[in-house]
């Protein structure tokens, strides 16, 4: 499931989410269920998700997601409504307040990070600095 290309950013986020170490991202109930439908359909079972931050893009950096089995040393493991969900300390540090949802529209459909953190994006959405 590696994604960038689905991948949108947006400066804004939403809710009263308050990012602790523990809990550093929110995934929406539609970004949840999305992540279930993906494994259900292109994972195996017993995969969480990988949420990592990587050099690349437009601006710098770019967001992925991935299928992974188990946590690595050093990981943040957020369990969400019966599935992992795995960011290493380093992204987790850019990620850091970021909700990610899942949106349907005329723009597209895929995940949209609202991280607080980018300073810049870039036009097509999928990396940020």
């Amino acid at each position: 499931m590696t994604s960038s290309s689905q991948v949108s950013d947006s400066g804004s986020s939403s809710g009263d989410f308050v990012p602790t170490d523990d809990m550093p991202i929110h995934l929406t109930p539609e970004a949840v269920k999305a992540i279930k439908r993906a494994i259900e359909e292109e994972g195996e079972s017993g995969d969480g998700l990988r949420v990592s931050v990587v050099g690349g893009g437009c601006s710098g950096y770019q967001y992925n997601l991935d299928f992974e089995k188990e946590s690595r040393i050093g990981d943040v493991v957020i369990p969400c409504d019966g599935v992992s969900v795995f960011i290493d300390s380093v992204s987790a540090g850019y990620l850091r307040g970021t909700v990610i949802d899942y949106v349907s529209g005329l723009q597209g459909t895929g995940f949209k990070f609202s991280n607080p953190n980018a300073k810049r994006t870039c036009g097509c959405g999928h990396s940020f600095s």
